[in-house]
């Protein structure tokens, strides 16, 4: 069966009884006929009344709120393509919930609670974090609507989340990494080593291109900074010598670095499918691939770079280099060896490390040590 490619529309088929086919329009959301062809006069007339049913049908609800928001500028410009999809996905299932609710309900203080209890309901059947996740689409659309005068107050703002994660302690130490390298298909290490000198995300190295590296530097714009119309500016990273060696050892199959076996560049499903049986392999199903990313920070945190540096390198904000440098570098094995060898070694701490215990006598004196025992 064919679609045709078409909004709000949908075709049906019917053998006539001279054996031609002949096909019938219909507007999704009314279930009116559309007569003619699309693109021609009274299918575009029957087209514009059904959308018209539509609106008047949702006028004032929550429903036509819905609609505004993702038909906006902000929404199209201002959100990512991958947050446009996610949010409408969301949106579509809140709409069985409260698309009817009317507009100036959402001005009581008490319809934040029948959202919250509807977010209990998906807690239960979908996870926490999708719960929060639904909630999250519908407080933007609510702010949105706030600043554009809809409405006077978005009560879910600021709404105290169910689901929490720290992952701070989900560094790859060499022990992991040694345990990967040694089980995972020659796509899997590349990625790793790529991700390990890089510190980028798994979205930018999947689409990274060869004309992106010159033989020594990458230089790269980072998806999730960038906006619809607005590319995000450019980062340079000089390659480290194992990451220049691997480069230059690879075959070219693909305008893309990282490419499956068969030399076609991943599908995001299926490179986190392989990602996953890799690292299961390896014994290590708690370490994810964004890990890689918190891996590199510390990496170059402990080789001495200055947040500044860091930044320059991965693309985050100073501020949130030095959020993850918090998080991640207080439970590092190597930066607390490498602080008592600085406390054992320092001058200003000399007096600390010639302490010694001793017997105290009677008269309260403390007795000197024999050091030759």
């Amino acid at each position: 069966m064919v679609r045709a490619n078409l909004r709000g529309v949908f075709p049906t088929y019917k053998t006539l009884k001279d054996g031609t086919r002949k096909t019938y329009w219909y507007h999704r959301a009314t279930g009116k006929p559309l007569r003619g062809t699309p693109g021609s006069p009274e299918f575009i007339a029957d087209y514009a009344a059904a959308e018209k049913t539509t609106r008047d049908r949702h006028d004032g609800t929550v429903n036509n709120l819905i609609r505004d928001y993702t038909l906006s500028i902000e929404f199209a410009e201002k959100l990512a393509p991958s947050t446009q999809t996610e949010y409408k996905r969301m949106l579509t299932k809140a709409e069985s919930e409260f698309g009817t609710m009317p507009v100036a309900a959402l001005e009581d203080p008490r319809v934040k609670r029948d959202f919250l209890d509807w977010r209990e309901k998906i807690a239960r059947t979908s996870g926490q974090r999708e719960a929060d996740n639904r909630l999250s689409a519908i407080s933007a659309m609510l702010t949105w609507a706030t600043d554009r005068g809809k409405i006077t107050t978005n009560h879910l703002k600021g709404f105290k989340r169910l689901y929490s994660v720290d992952r701070s302690e989900n560094i790859w130490l060499p022990e992991h990494i040694d345990a990967f390298m040694k089980i995972a298909p020659i796509e899997m290490q590349r990625a790793l080593i790529l991700a390990l000198h890089s510190g980028q995300r798994q979205g930018d190295l999947l689409r990274l291109p060869w004309s992106a590296y010159d033989g020594a530097t990458i230089t790269l714009r980072q998806g999730k900074a960038s906006r619809r119309g607005v590319k995000a500016p450019p980062i340079t990273i000089r390659c480290t010598t194992t990451l220049r060696r691997m480069l230059d050892s690879m075959p070219r199959e693909s305008l893309v670095i990282l490419t499956t076996k068969t030399g076609r560049p991943f599908k995001k499903r299926y490179f986190a499918d392989l990602w996953e049986r890799s690292t299961a392999d390896a014994g290590l199903s708690d370490l994810h691939f964004h890990d890689l990313r918190g891996t590199a920070i510390t990496m170059l945190s402990e080789a001495g770079n200055t947040p500044q540096q860091i930044a320059a390198v991965t693309g985050h904000s100073i501020r949130t280099v030095h959020t993850i440098i918090e998080k991640y570098l207080a439970r590092t094995r190597h930066l607390s060896d490498a602080a008592i060898l600085n406390f054992e070694n320092s001058e200003r701490t000399k007096f600390a490390n010639q302490l010694q215990t001793g017997a105290v006598t009677a008269s309260g004196r403390k007795e000197k040590r024999d050091t030759n025992q």
